[in-house]
């Protein structure tokens, strides 16, 4: 005898949550919205302003005290094809999401590898969100960012946040943890508060781990604005989208090229600055 096992209407569940807070919460979304949008137009206005060839000079300089002359060689040859490809402005643009971006998902993760750290049900509770995060399909995160904040950046951000927050919260986490047990008990035996071994001890020796986890999360950022352009999001990804669209390789190939560029500045940048060897 044939069992017909009745379909769990999963889809629907989601479908009808997703409905539910969009309704319920149109106005903090909203009202997110318009203060992210801002948060986007100040930065990129900003940027803009500067001559392309003033921000290509305070990068270079930036990269050459941070970790040397190889680096900000680097850096002037790549930041100058990218303006000879005549990708600036969109270059300016991905970098404004994934600047702010970063920062939301840093403000959100550093707290809650904080908590993951000290205490140990928490830690337990999330770690497989962390693992369901991680392994879910970037894609999949564009979906819920429509019905929240519409077609366009602010979207984009969102979905970059959720995407490239796990790193930042595991390396928080490890880092705290990893600190050595001796100097946690030396702090308990000078009397120290769990605020003052935390700020004064722990997160100090762990600040290596913690720009570790900051530079995946940027890297991860980077990554997710580029696929973000399938909703509206402007920058160097919808040049890619564009070229896909009108099947010219060669503009996608040059987008993506200022792509990796941008990439191993902000990689190599966030290395030195967690402690790396500066290169001559």
């Amino acid at each position: 005898m044939d069992f017909d096992i009745p379909r769990i209407p999963l889809g629907d569940w989601i479908e009808s949550g997703l409905d539910f807070l969009t309704t319920e919460f149109s106005g903090v979304t909203r009202a997110i919205s318009r203060g992210t949008q801002s948060g986007i137009n100040l930065l990129n206005d900003g940027l803009m302003w500067l001559p392309e060839w003033a921000l290509i000079a305070l990068v270079v300089l930036l990269c050459w005290k941070v970790s040397g002359r190889r680096l900000a060689l680097g850096g002037l040859i790549g930041l100058a094809l990218i303006w000879n490809l005549g990708l600036w402005n969109p270059m300016i643009q991905t970098l404004t999401l994934v600047v702010i971006a970063t920062l939301v998902a840093i403000v959100i993760a550093l707290p809650l590898g904080i908590l993951a750290a000290v205490s140990d049900r928490f830690y337990r509770v999330i770690m497989p969100i962390l693992d369901f995060m991680q392994t879910m399909p970037a894609f999949v995160y564009l979906i819920p960012a429509i019905p929240f904040f519409g077609i366009g950046s602010v979207s984009g951000i969102f979905a970059t946040v959720i995407f490239s927050m796990p790193p930042a919260i595991r390396f928080t986490t490890l880092g705290i943890r990893q600190v050595p047990k001796d100097l946690i008990e030396a702090a308990d035996a000078y009397g120290s508060t769990r605020s003052q071994k935390l700020i004064k001890v722990q997160l100090p020796l762990s600040l290596p781990t913690l720009m570790g986890g900051i530079n995946q999360t940027i890297m991860l950022a980077l990554s997710m604005v580029v696929i973000a352009a399938m909703i509206g999001a402007n920058g160097l990804g919808s040049e890619v989208w564009r070229a896909i669209q009108r099947l010219r390789p060669g503009e996608g190939f040059e987008a993506g090229i200022a792509v990796v560029i941008m990439a191993m500045l902000l990689d190599r940048l966030t290395q030195s600055l967690s402690g790396g060897k500066k290169t001559k």
